[in-house]
């Protein structure tokens, strides 16, 4: 029992580590400014393409006009400027460093204030954008054609992250209200092994896909990531869940429970990460590929490829496998299940593995696609949960069918109601489902009492 707590708490260090817990935190005072320099382009399609200008000098003075702080931007369009402490200062695009032909745009002044307010965290976003905005007009069907791409590219990562979801509700009951920290968990240790580095892993530098200061490519990174992910799903089973289940505690405690990992869980990432987002080092620049209306970066394509693949694997995998049948045993029945010989126990172990690993994946691809944030999946989290129960709760293929057609109907949602408010349609359909088909899609019906 020492030897299995004693494993417990150096696997737990391990992950604080891979999110760079051990990672010198910024002074309580010291703040810091990250300016950024793109050049700004859209097209009809409505999409942005913004290109990083290298070389521009931002300055920052104080309310007495004093400079307090100078920098130059860097290939990735960026400079980090150390501040003394939160209070109001000015920040100055120098218009003579942009390049030639170069000019901000009308929305985007060369001197922008902020005051001491603004500094929420202790890192404060400044963006400046060149170029113009070329909006040509569209029909309704160039731009439902737009959505449905869009919706489609959403639609796969929340049957990913879905599939995990109900496979832990089915074989235990449990409403995982952490399953967006598992998201983000994946999409963030990714990122640490993609940007920041891992410097005692310097001397792996003779490897394919890694750099000498230990830095990973992001198709190295990325799987990094996911293992990690499988890790961090059983680690959360070991150490709490299956104890709690070994004691008898009730599902709607452990449910309860799961509420409160999952604030603490959004914290610490925001403490490590502040509230900004991150992209991945590799494949954030690309030219979208057009097809008539459509337009789709190669990046994305490859992304919904690598969904429909892995989606289509998990589904033979249920159905074929010898785990598969063991796990959809354990969803019916767990009781009936173990009394013909299938160990329940090992069977949930796994099934949060690979919950874990499939959360992961759906954080990995969704930073790739807008970028990494410390509540990337806590806002992916009421979507999963209408995608499961319009799908059938606790059935892995009804999550599947149910997280694509909630991702598709949210883009799509967005021709006729606030950007802000795409994700409304999806949560009502959730209620109506509830009211009038409360088995779901790919559910059946069971007499209560």
């Amino acid at each position: 029992m020492a030897n299995r707590w004693r494993r417990l708490i150096v696997l737990l260090f391990g992950f604080l580590a891979v999110l760079g817990w051990a990672a010198t935190p910024a002074s309580a005072d010291g703040v810091s400014l990250r300016a950024q320099v793109k050049e700004q382009a859209r097209g009809a399609g409505g999409e942005t393409a913004n290109k990083p200008i290298a070389g521009v000098v931002i300055v920052v003075t104080d309310e007495a006009g004093n400079e307090v702080g100078r920098g130059e931007t860097d290939d990735k369009g960026v400079v980090v400027i150390e501040l003394p402490g939160k209070a109001n200062y000015t920040v100055t695009l120098d218009e003579d460093t942009l390049p030639d032909g170069q000019a901000l745009t009308g929305t985007s002044p060369a001197t922008q204030r902020l005051t001491a307010e603004s500094f929420i965290t202790s890192t404060k976003v400044v963006n400046f954008f060149t170029g113009e905005s070329q909006g040509g007009s569209q029909n309704l069907g160039e731009k439902l054609a737009q959505r449905l791409v869009n919706g489609i590219r959403l639609g796969l990562i929340l049957a990913m992250c879905s599939v995990g979801l109900s496979l832990i509700f089915g074989t235990t009951g449990l409403t995982n209200f952490a399953h967006g920290e598992m998201v983000t968990f994946g999409g963030l240790a990714a990122f640490i092994f993609n940007i920041t580095g891992l410097t005692f892993l310097g001397f792996l530098g003779f490897l394919p896909g890694v750099t000498d200061d230990g830095k990973f490519h992001i198709l190295i990174a990325a799987p990094l990531g996911i293992a990690a992910g499988g890790l961090f799903g059983w680690a959360l089973n070991a150490g709490i869940f299956a104890r709690l289940r070994q004691r008898g505690i009730g599902l709607v405690t452990q449910m309860v429970l799961t509420v409160g990992l999952s604030i603490l869980l959004r914290n610490v990432y925001l403490s490590r990460f502040d509230s900004r987002t991150r992209p991945y080092g590799d494949y954030s620049l690309q030219k979208s590929w057009k097809f008539g209306p459509i337009q789709i970066t190669p990046r994305d394509f490859t992304l919904s490829v690598l969904s429909v693949v892995i989606l289509v694997a998990v589904a033979l995998a249920l159905r074929y496998t010898r785990l598969g049948k063991a796990t959809r045993a354990v969803s019916d029945n767990p009781d009936l299940a173990s009394s013909t010989g299938i160990d329940s126990e090992r069977v949930v172990k796994l099934v949060w593995i690979l919950g874990g690993a499939l959360a992961a994946t759906g954080g990995v691809f969704r930073g790739l696609d807008e970028q990494v944030s410390f509540d990337m999946g806590a806002r992916l989290l009421f979507l999963m949960f209408a995608g499961i129960t319009l799908g059938g709760l606790g059935s892995a293929f009804g999550a599947l069918v149910g997280g694509f057609v909630v991702g598709v109907l949210v883009e799509v949602a967005s021709l006729v109601v606030p950007s802000e408010l795409k994700a409304a349609p999806a949560l009502l359909i959730l209620i109506l489902v509830l009211l009038f088909r409360p088995q779901g899609i790919l559910g059946k019906a069971q007499r209560v009492g």
